[in-house]
């Protein structure tokens, strides 16, 4: 990975510099992302503490932002060679890898640290976990093979698990079960994506869809892995952690990615690979919040 030289970096102004760093943090992933976390801390939480709540927000951002500037550093050559990915500030020499790699190790030791020092050391050790999963595991696993997406669904499903063990100080099965829905839900909503973008993934080499193609198996497959979301709705009620408020809720949200996962599947249409992508993140959001009432509900 070569370091570009000074004179090839753009000269930008602090607005352009500002709007670049939220590109290369990805800010409004990352916002997802800290909203699940937050959930998780609601939803794991007897009482809640506002300073808790502001550090898991704080560490948060600043553990996810790092992982996104490190896949960026780590795929800029890459993401030259990809229409969606060719305008990023790494690969047009908007930011050099040098000020990049010191602000994404800066922010993500930063951010290890709120969550152990201010919350607790569990909290530390997942940040510090997904942040090594994403960047280093993951990232450069994209190129290799499919089973890619296995390992990124780990680091993935972390966020509300996070915030249930800043609550709690510990895991327990209610975390476990956060991060198991979540870890299933990974693979409709990446295959999805990895559809839509496949012929961009295929130009830098990425092997994202299963067996790396948009054919029948694929989509199969991928209505499979929507299949299991959807029974996966009957865990947080079997295990007693919810009602059947959440059961209905959750076989709710999930029937939305389903549907369309069957029409990919009898037609190889990529409009219902984007509309499982868009149900995927209605999905993320609503799971959570129908957990978190499913809660406010049976305490009240």
């Amino acid at each position: 990975m070569s370091v570009a030289k000074a004179s090839e970096i753009s000269v930008v102004n602090f607005s352009e510099k500002l709007k670049c760093y939220a590109q290369l943090f990805k800010l409004r992933l990352t916002s997802f992302v800290v909203i699940s976390a937050v959930f998780g801390y609601f939803i794991g939480a007897a009482t809640y503490n506002v300073g808790e709540l502001f550090f898991l927000i704080i560490g948060g951002f600043l553990v996810t932002g790092a992982s996104n500037a490190f896949n960026q550093i780590i795929e800029k050559n890459y993401d030259k060679l990809m229409d969606r990915t060719k305008n990023r500030p790494l690969p047009s020499n908007k930011l050099s890898l040098t000020e990049t790699t010191w602000v994404a190790s800066i922010i993500g030791l930063l951010g290890v640290s709120i969550l152990w020092l201010f919350l607790n050391p569990l909290s530390g050790v997942l940040g510090a976990l997904a942040i090594f999963m994403y960047a280093a595991i993951y990232t450069p696993l994209k190129r290799i093979t499919p089973f890619s997406v296995f390992v990124g669904a780990f680091p993935g499903a972390i966020p509300p698990m996070l915030g249930w063990v800043a609550a709690t100080g510990s895991f327990s099965l209610g975390a476990g079960i956060l991060f198991f829905i979540q870890f299933v839900w990974q693979f409709p909503h990446f295959w999805a994506i990895a559809w839509r973008l496949n012929g961009d993934y295929q130009k830098a080499g990425f092997k994202m869809l299963p067996f790396n193609r948009k054919n029948k198996v694929s989509s199969f497959i991928l209505g499979l892995s929507s299949l299991a979301l959807l029974f996966t709705s009957f865990i947080p009620e079997f295990f007693a952690i919810a009602t059947r408020i959440t059961t209905v809720g959750l076989l709710f949200f999930s029937a939305l990615m389903v549907y369309p996962a069957i029409k990919l599947v009898q037609t190889n249409d990529d409009k219902f690979a984007l509309r499982i992508m868009l149900m995927s993140y209605l999905y993320l959001i609503g799971s959570l919040a129908i957990l978190l009432i499913d809660k406010l509900i049976s305490f009240s």
